[in-house]
C-alpha cells in the first residue's frame, strides 16, 4: 500500500512575491516551490516562538514557582 508523506497545496501568490521567490530560489539553485518550502517552514517556526513567548510571559510571574533544571528533564525522561 502507497501512503503519501506530502500534502500538495495550491497557493496564489502576487507578482511582488512570486518574483522575489524567483529570485530567492535561483540564488540557491532550488526549485521554487523548495524555497517557498522553506520559507514556510521558517514562518511557521517563528510563529510557535511568539505563541511560546506568549505562554512564558503568562507564566513568569512573582508568584511563579521555581523548577530547577534537572528536574524538569528528569520528568521529561521517564
Amino acid at each position: 500500500m502507497i501512503t503519501k508523506t506530502k500534502k500538495r497545496i495550491n497557493l496564489s501568490v502576487s507578482a511582488d512575491i512570486d518574483r522575489v521567490l524567483t529570485k530567492l530560489a535561483e540564488r540557491d539553485e532550488v526549485p521554487i516551490a523548495t524555497k517557498a518550502l522553506e520559507l514556510l517552514k521558517k514562518a511557521l517556526q517563528i510563529e510557535e516562538d511568539v505563541v511560546l513567548d506568549f505562554l512564558a510571559q503568562q507564566r513568569d510571574t512573582k508568584t511563579a514557582r521555581y523548577v530547577p533544571h534537572h528536574k524538569v528533564w528528569s520528568r521529561l525522561t521517564r
